[in-house]
Parts: C-alpha cells; sequence; structure tokens
C-alpha cells in the first residue's frame, strides 16, 4: 500500500473524529452506558451503516463482494463507539459489548462452517447432480415438474440451506423447460416461494431460524409448529400459478438435457458449482460414500440437537463434533481409495471418483465472503444497539404498534433489506413476547423475502442462473398472489398457535 493511498484511506476517519470532538460534552451519561442516539456519534454510525449496505444491495451491479463495505464499517462504528467512551473516562465497556457481539458470532459462524462443509462434500459426492438427473430422466410433464419441483424445494430446504435447494431445483427446470420461458419463469418464482417457506419451520433451513434456535428462544421442536403455515405460504400462490403453466409435455432427449450454464453465485452459504458446459450427461451416479455422508450429516445434526437439548450445551459444539465424523470418515476414504481404484478402474473413471477425499477442500470452499458479511452485520447491528437506536426502534414497533404489526412490518420489511440484519436486530431489542410471537416473527423474517425476487438469497441467485428468463419484474407480477399466501400463513398461524 502506498503512502499516498495510506493518507487517502485515513481522510474518512479523520473527517468524522473532528465532527465529535465538539460535541463530546453533550453526551448523556447514565451509569455505565451513554445515549448515543442524538449525537454526532449516532448518526455517523447510521450514516455509515446506511452507505455499507446500500453497497451490499448493490452487489449484483457492482460486482463488490457484500462482506467488504460491512467490515470496514462495523470497524468504523465500533471505533467511534469506542473513542466517545474513552473520551469520557469508560475504557472497557465498549470492550465488553464488542466481546460480546463476536461471541455471538463465533458460534453462528463455526456452525455455518460445519453446515456448509458437509454441503460442499455432498455437492462433490454428486448427491445433487445424482438427483438432478433423476428428476430429468423421469419425464414428467411441465405441471407435474412445477408441483415437484416445489415440493422438493420445500422438503429440502429444511435440511439443506434454501439457496442450496433453490439452485438444485433451477437447474432441473432449465434443463427440462428449455425455450419454454413461461414454464421456467413460473417453475422459479415457485421454487423461490417454496424453499423460503421451507426454511422457515427448522433451525436449520435459514440463518435467521438458526439465531432464533441458538439464542435459546425456541427449542428444536418448537420450530415445527410453523410447518402448516410454511405450507400455506407455499400452496397459496402455487395454487394460483399452476392453471398458467403451460400443461405438455417437455420435448428432452433420453442422453442429454440440453442446459444454460450457470454463473458462479456468491449468495449462499456454500460455493455454487462450477459453470455446467451445454448438454451436459444425464445419467449422473453418486461417489463413492455419498450415503454414508448423508447418513454423517444427519447424525451431525443430531448430535446438535442432543448437546442443546439434553446437555445444555450451545448446538456449535454438536455440531463441531459432527466435523469430526466427517474427518474420520474422510480419512478412511483416502486411505482405501488406492485399493478401491484399483478393484473399480473403470467405474471410478465413469462416475469422475479419480481423486481421494479431502476434507479440508470442503472447508476452504465454504462461502468465506457469506461468513465474513454475518461478522460485519453481527458487529454493525449491534454497535447501533449500543448505540441506543435499536431500544427506540423496540419501544416505537413492539410497544405503540404491538407484537403482530411489528412481527408482520419485520416480514415485509425482509423483502427489500436482507432479513438477517432484520433478524438480529429483533434479537437485539429482545422484546418481551411470548412464544407465539416469537415464532411469528421467525415466519415473517423467513418467508418475506419472498415478496420480491431481491428480498431472499434464493431469489436473487436465480435471477443469475436463469438470467433474462426470471428477472425482477416477472416474480413482481405474481407479488399479489405471494403476499396472499404470506398475510394467509400469518393468519394460520394465529389461529393454530396464538
Amino acid at each position: 500500500m502506498t503512502r499516498a493511498f495510506r493518507r487517502l484511506s485515513l481522510v474518512p476517519f479523520m473527517g468524522l473524529s473532528a465532527l465529535l470532538v465538539p460535541g463530546l460534552a453533550l453526551a448523556a451519561e447514565s451509569g455505565q452506558w451513554i445515549d448515543l442516539t442524538a449525537h454526532t456519534v449516532g448518526y455517523a454510525a447510521l450514516i455509515i451503516f446506511v452507505l455499507a449496505y446500500l453497497l451490499v444491495m448493490a452487489e449484483e451491479f457492482l460486482h463488490l463482494r457484500k462482506s467488504k463495505p460491512v467490515i470496514i464499517a462495523a470497524g468504523l462504528i465500533w471505533a467511534l463507539i469506542a473513542y466517545v467512551y474513552s473520551q469520557n473516562g469508560l475504557t472497557h465497556e465498549a470492550e465488553q459489548a464488542v466481546r460480546h457481539n463476536l461471541l455471538e458470532y463465533s458460534e453462528l459462524m463455526l456452525f455455518l462452517l460445519v453446515a456448509m462443509t458437509y454441503i460442499n462434500a455432498m455437492q462433490e459426492r454428486q448427491v445433487f447432480d445424482a438427483l438432478r438427473s433423476w428428476l430429468i430422466r423421469k419425464g414428467f410433464g411441465l405441471r407435474a415438474l412445477f408441483w415437484l419441483t416445489g415440493g422438493l424445494a420445500f422438503v429440502i430446504s429444511p435440511v439443506a440451506d434454501n439457496l442450496t435447494t433453490a439452485l438444485l431445483m433451477c437447474a432441473v427446470v432449465m434443463a427440462v423447460g428449455g425455450d419454454n420461458t413461461r414454464f421456467v419463469t413460473l417453475a422459479c418464482i415457485n421454487i423461490v416461494v417454496a424453499a423460503n417457506a421451507g426454511g422457515a419451520f427448522s433451525p436449520f433451513g435459514d440463518i435467521t431460524t438458526l439465531m432464533v434456535w441458538q439464542k435459546g428462544i425456541i427449542d428444536f421442536f418448537g420450530f415445527f409448529d410453523l410447518f402448516i403455515p410454511a405450507l400455506v405460504n407455499f400452496l397459496v400462490p402455487a395454487l394460483f400459478m399452476h392453471h398458467a403453466v403451460p400443461d405438455i409435455k417437455p420435448n428432452v432427449k433420453p442422453e442429454t438435457a440440453p442446459t444454460k450454464p450457470t454463473r458462479r453465485v456468491s449468495f449462499s452459504y456454500h460455493r455454487a458449482a462450477e459453470d455446467k458446459a451445454e448438454n451436459a450427461p444425464v445419467d449422473v451416479h453418486m461417489r463413492r460414500g455419498a450415503r454414508r455422508i448423508i447418513l454423517l450429516f444427519l447424525l451431525t445434526i443430531a448430535t446438535a440437537v442432543s448437546f442443546h437439548n439434553f446437555l445444555h450445551l450451545p448446538p456449535v459444539i454438536g455440531m463441531l463434533t459432527g466435523l469430526g465424523y466427517l474427518q474420520f470418515f474422510g480419512f478412511y476414504l483416502r486411505m482405501s481409495h488406492h485399493g478401491w481404484q484399483q478393484r473399480n478402474g473403470e467405474r471410478a473413471n465413469q462416475i469422475g471418483d479419480i481423486t481421494p477425499f479431502d476434507v479440508f477442500n470442503k472447508i476452504a470452499r465454504a462461502e468465506w465472503d457469506t461468513l465474513l458479511f454475518f461478522y460485519g452485520v453481527v458487529l454493525c447491528v449491534g454497535g447501533l444497539g449500543f448505540i441506543g437506536y435499536l431500544g427506540m426502534a423496540s419501544d416505537v414497533m413492539y410497544e405503540q404498534w404491538g407484537p403482530i404489526a411489528a412481527n408482520v412490518a419485520v416480514g415485509l420489511l425482509s423483502a427489500v433489506v436482507d432479513n438477517i440484519p432484520v433478524m438480529f436486530a429483533v434479537l437485539t431489542m429482545n422484546p418481551d413476547m411470548d412464544q407465539a410471537q416469537w415464532l411469528l416473527v421467525t415466519l415473517t423474517a423467513g418467508v418475506g423475502g419472498s415478496l420480491l425476487s431481491i428480498g431472499s438469497a434464493a431469489g436473487v441467485a436465480l435471477m443469475g442462473q436463469a438470467r433474462g428468463t426470471y428477472t425482477f419484474f416477472a416474480h413482481l407480477r405474481w407479488t399479489p398472489e405471494i403476499a396472499l399466501g404470506y398475510f394467509a400463513s400469518i393468519v394460520v398461524h394465529l389461529w393454530l398457535n396464538g
């Protein structure tokens, strides 16, 4: 880094620091906490966060990784807070607060890292490719495929993340749908809605549900109370779209299925697959050990749940124990690979299983941009909460509006702003709500992103995968029907669980 660039990089921070000095005496100290909501630092922190998030929302156009602006914003916000506190003789309060935020992030990050590693291992063992191949070979009609891909997205996303599921189902739709843009568009919308709905009733289906579970607000089995509301959220718009899907058989060759190349996207827990060549072979087989890795993943989930429910340990401890399962099995696959290849040379070449399994390669392929994005979000929102803004928002939303209106608004907001900072803000506010209301905000934050194509990682990724076919405005045409499903799911939840 040159000296000129170093000087230039300090200009914004020096400018903000200069603004702070005259206003330090205005800080109203209350015990060991300073209310900075009406202070220059508070306003500066808000501006920094808004600017950073605008860059995050423009990632698709700027090609700037979403982690970069929020990491810088997190550092600046906490530097400004610490500066004010040190000027007022409070040298440890900001440090303790940021350490608390780091602990919350580390639990989330390590949990997700293990989940990503398993997803990448199953992807490398061709589990998802084999499922895609089976669906294509069956020769379903377009309407049947519309319901199959949507139903599978709803069923798979509670275990695998909703983006992995959406990308897999979209690949099937594009392979079979071909040039039938109407079918591809409707199927993609259905997949996005189904994947988001499926992720809402499982602690593993979405980051927001994972955060709520790790906080201990709802136990593991409590999330399944959202199954029927989530199913309603998926079925209502799907029933409307059913009649618009062409009732014809696709024209797909039995040997190959033409697919458009998919772009590499960075909106998920994992790194997306390499671009697929056109006329990729349909008959795909899982590689050696694939089924056992699936069983180990289920065992890992059971370990995490058992550690949390019966031993009262953080779920991340169980997940990291499960990573050890995969490491030992990876060691077995690597040590026995040479002998197996000698016995099955032709078959190994046929299914592409010619290199030993390496678990650390799967860890390296985790979506680090997403993990670092979570770091920036947690620290930024934590800083705004420490300043006092989340307390103000909680008072307006949950005291004046009431919990139902506030939780419905959270879902609508998540259609525009990513649901991760929205849910983390709610958890930081920690409003006094019963379990039914916590389930409601979990539901709305999870399915609210389906209202717009940019409201969820699944929607943004499919806009890239089905570029020119599934678009923002194509999704927007069906927003009224999706909104009907959104409000219907809320009514059903309040009726069943309220």
